[in-house]
């Protein structure tokens, strides 16, 4: 879909190649082990465990009871497939005791920024809007719905990506922009669907084909693009500003 906001400037970094983990993309799922993948004919792809004509409208259930589902015209499926169940996991390595005490400084956390934009892809002062958005930049923050540190991960959603403790302000930041780098991957680098699902979920994106009419969701949206806006102007703003100032120039020589 076409977005009414603007963007001014690139979402992916300079490399060349995005890389996702196996493990980010089946957290875009609503069931950790839905059976069926859905391709829609808007270029959207939804998991679900099991699908049915039910009074000439296609329901996808999202879980194996028959409660949990979304609803689409026949004509908008444009197929159905099969989904391998995933490997088992492996057992994680215990971690030594987090040490929560230690205060983020702002060049602690542009450096957390810095490598996980490396890592995945993304243009530092894109994470760097999300986290302002998310929890103006404390680690330590928990929202009403449970959602904790400084990307908001929920805590199903941490688990899925391999974050053993939300709270370690590292581990948050690697977590969400692996979910971000996915998403964005998922939706073609559409940042507005792509931020929509990271605040209200993808399953709500499918269900109302685009950005859902949430006020929370469509503010959360704006405030993250006009953020990330704002931070690429003054970041060229400051690169025309230094590439004009003269070199200095260095005393002559004493004859």
């Amino acid at each position: 879909m076409s977005s009414k906001f603007q963007l001014g400037g690139s979402l992916r970094a300079s490399r060349s190649v995005v890389i996702v983990a196996a493990a980010m993309l089946s957290s875009l799922a609503v069931h950790a082990h839905a059976a069926e993948r859905v391709t829609l004919s808007n270029g959207f792809v939804e998991q679900c465990d099991h699908h049915a004509l039910v009074d000439g409208h296609m329901r996808l259930y999202l879980s194996a009871g028959e409660d949990n589902y979304i609803e689409f015209a026949p004509d908008e499926i444009v197929a159905f497939e099969e989904v391998p169940d995933p490997p088992v996991a492996a057992a994680p390595v215990t971690p030594q005791a987090p040490n929560r005490t230690a205060k983020l400084t702002p060049i602690d956390l542009r450096e957390m920024l810095v490598r996980a934009g490396t890592d995945h892809n993304l243009d530092v002062d894109l994470l760097a809007s999300v986290v302002k958005a998310e929890s103006d930049g404390n680690p330590r923050a928990v929202s009403h719905a449970g959602a904790q540190g400084l990307m908001q991960l929920m805590p199903k959603t941490a688990s899925g990506l391999g974050v053993l403790d939300s709270l370690q302000p590292d581990q948050n930041v690697r977590g969400g922009s692996m979910y971000l780098d996915a998403l964005l991957t998922h939706y073609h680098d559409n940042l507005a669907l792509a931020l929509a699902a990271y605040n209200a979920g993808p399953e709500a994106v499918v269900k109302y084909h685009g950005i859902p009419p949430y006020a929370e969701t469509r503010a959360y949206v704006a405030r993250v693009i006009h953020e990330f806006n704002r931070r690429v102007l003054a970041r060229e703003a400051e690169l025309r500003r230094t590439s004009a100032t003269p070199p200095a120039t260095q005393p002559a020589a004493p004859h």
